[in-house]
């Protein structure tokens, strides 16, 4: 089923993010997480698309095993990175023919060791330009990243909005959040997306703090800021592993309440594969 068409029918909508595991034990602690967390009835599940597509077949797999293993909708990542537009046209057949509707079509970061995003040789350099493809030859659903507080490499807001709404134009069904840790970010955000005429739904993106080290390497990397105040407890909490993550899963619900409370359609959960602190989160909410 077409998650744009699960979103009419279920809000607030819950949905999780997981990444490709490196082996089989951690293939064995996602499918652990996915069963923990189905009995929340989330609307739909996403799986990353690896650097380079590294992960091309295990997510294909991934996807295809939780949709029909789990019974959940699924989504899968799509990047523009190191692949030709024959590259691309191949993965979406393989797509089709393992039943995938869903799909979040990215640019992609460098690959590994590379500061900048090179276009690929017949190939895409916007995630725009990846969508209008899509959806050209294929009737995907088709789901957009969007950066409450700018994209790392947009010159200033106003383009990156701009930007969005080009994307949005190209055919994406709906957007999803990166991660942010101020409610009003986002809201302000959505103000200036409608503004702009994106009428998309926009659905935040939450990842609770459980280890505060690794948030703030991937706050730096995505341009998400952490507030002063959130930042001084978590400092004082003095490397307490269990301290930080009941401060992280604590604002993580106060940020899911306002959000819900001032009109966000759901909320999308980056679980770094795991459920604890999502379970939580969710058993506060209800």
């Amino acid at each position: 089923m077409k998650i744009i068409d699960k979103l009419a029918l279920q809000q607030p909508s819950f949905s999780f993010e997981f990444f490709p595991p490196k082996d089989e034990a951690g293939t064995e602690q996602l499918f652990r997480t996915v069963f923990e967390l189905r009995r929340y009835e989330p609307s739909y599940v996403s799986v990353t698309w690896g650097a380079g597509g590294s992960t091309r077949r295990l997510t294909l797999e991934l996807v295809a095993r939780i949709k029909a293993e789990a019974g959940i909708e699924s989504m899968a990542h799509l990047t523009c990175v190191g692949a030709s537009r024959g590259d691309i046209a191949q993965i979406l057949e393989q797509m089709q023919k393992a039943g995938i509707e869903n799909i979040l079509p990215l640019r992609g970061d460098p690959p590994r060791g590379e500061t900048n995003f090179v276009r690929p040789e017949n190939g895409f350099g916007h995630a725009s330009e990846l969508v209008e493809f899509i959806r050209a030859g294929h009737d995907f659903c088709l789901a957009g990243a969007c950066y409450p507080e700018k994209h790392p490499e947009a010159p200033d807001p106003g383009s990156d909005i701009s930007n969005l709404k080009r994307k949005v134009d190209a055919g994406v069904d709906f957007l999803i959040t990166q991660l942010f840790f101020d409610s009003a970010d986002y809201f302000s955000f959505v103000e200036k997306a409608r503004a702009e005429g994106v009428r998309a739904p926009i659905i935040p993106g939450i990842m609770p703090i459980t280890n505060f080290s690794q948030v703030q390497r991937l706050s730096a990397m995505c341009g998400a800021r952490i507030p002063a105040a959130l930042v001084a407890e978590l400092e004082a909490a003095d490397g307490d592993a269990a301290r930080v993550r009941a401060i992280g899963v604590r604002h993580a619900t106060e940020q899911c309440r306002a959000l819900l409370d001032g009109g966000a359609p759901g909320i999308h959960f980056y679980t770094l594969n795991r459920s604890t602190a999502t379970v939580q989160i969710l058993e506060a909410l209800r």
